[in-house]
């Protein structure tokens, strides 16, 4: 069943909304049942006659399905734009490019911001907490309405290369190549205590009223926007916000001495905070943050992330950055010893570049030339018959 499309005219694209599990209920992990529920994607190039050259897109924590085009939520450029497009690395010439909105998320797909279908209202906390496994099971069954059996490849950055390894470790049949970037095979306690302080920041705000701010006009805002902004400092590098911002100050020549923003830095957070309002749920902010938190590719493997791996048939290109702190160069590290140690086909590289986490984000012209190479290696390796 579908909800809509939407078509953006300047980049070939198509947006639409799929109502999927009337019929067969998708089981959480949690063990609640989620039926009906809706999944938003976007899609981008041709699928080729075999359906063999699709890939897949996962976006990061507050991503969404508009990697590449004009966002219509927000009326700005989407998040990947040098990657994915005509002649760009993930060429839309000749691969099928879907991204899809993750589960619990607040652009489309089923979350805490959309309606529950048994009440009319939007579900709130009403919402099941859900689970990267269970962003990839929904984006399973969107697979599956596509008629696809084999993605060529999955690619993600942060959050969204938890999920290409969920879809390499879980569904390694379905999946030829797998492209994590930036990311990590679980969540450690450092990243837990950034998420629980950005949670406790929007449950303090008493907008926020217990999740059901939504049966009011006023939004948790100031909660939201503090949660925003202490993340945002875990998405840069110490190097990048010195030589952005050093101490500098803002519009004045001097201290106010007062707790206005005297500090580049803090004007520049405080405006990260405040446009971050405009465009995102805070349910959907807690919701996320918990699945990431709950991440560990090695829970059904008794803790073990070679067992994780092994017999996997898929190729991993694997990539970190130098000034990554937040998912660092050696967690990267740790899932390629642990591929060796099964005789997995990996290829790894940690691309030197000072900006931090959000690296992946930027344009990084080695990061390209890796995708575009890699893509292009295995397609000719395979035998796989792009779009001219």
């Amino acid at each position: 069943m579908t909800d809509g499309v939407n078509n953006i005219d300047e980049d070939d694209g198509f947006s639409e909304v799929v109502t999927l599990g009337n019929d067969d209920p998708l089981r959480l992990s949690s063990g609640e049942i989620l039926s009906p529920f809706k999944v938003a994607y976007k899609c981008w190039g041709t699928l080729n006659e075999d359906k063999s050259n699709a890939i897949l897109i996962c976006h990061a924590l507050t991503g969404d399905q508009y990697a590449r085009g004009k966002n219509p939520l927000t009326g700005k450029e989407g998040w990947w734009p040098k990657l994915i497009g005509p002649g760009l690395p993930i060429d839309t010439n000749k691969y099928f490019v879907i991204c899809p909105n993750v589960l619990g998320s607040c652009s489309g797909s089923s979350g805490p911001k959309e309606d529950d279908p048994e009440t009319g209202e939007p579900y709130g906390l009403d919402f099941p907490v859900i689970t990267i496994a269970d962003m990839v099971a929904a984006q399973v069954r969107l697979i599956d309405h596509l008629k696809i059996d084999k993605l060529f490849s999955v690619i993600g950055g942060s959050m969204g290369g938890m999920q290409v390894l969920h879809w390499a470790v879980n569904h390694e049949t379905r999946v030829r190549t797998a492209i994590p970037i930036a990311s990590t095979w679980r969540h450690s306690a450092q990243n837990i205590a950034f998420h629980e302080v950005g949670r406790q920041a929007i449950m303090a705000d008493p907008n926020w009223r217990n999740g059901r701010y939504f049966e009011t006009d006023i939004r948790p805002h100031a909660g939201l926007s503090v949660a925003r902004m202490a993340a945002h400092i875990t998405y840069m590098s110490e190097k990048s916000l010195t030589s952005k911002f050093g101490r500098a100050l803002q519009d004045r020549e001097k201290l106010t001495f007062g707790f206005d923003a005297d500090f580049q830095v803090e004007s520049y957070l405080r405006y990260q905070g405040i446009s971050f309002v405009d465009r995102f749920d805070a349910n959907s902010y807690l919701y996320i943050t918990r699945a990431m938190d709950y991440y560990d590719i090695s829970t059904n493997y008794g803790g073990s992330l070679t067992a994780a791996f092994e017999n996997t048939p898929v190729k991993f290109c694997i990539m970190s950055f130098t000034s990554d702190w937040l998912y660092t160069t050696e967690e990267s590290r740790e899932m390629v010893r642990a591929l060796n140690a099964v005789g997995a086909k990996v290829s790894f590289v940690e691309i030197d570049m000072d900006k931090g986490h959000d690296s992946f984000l930027l344009d990084c012209p080695e990061m390209f030339n890796i995708i575009s190479g890699f893509l292009a290696a295995e397609a000719s390796f395979s035998g796989i018959k792009l779009n001219e």
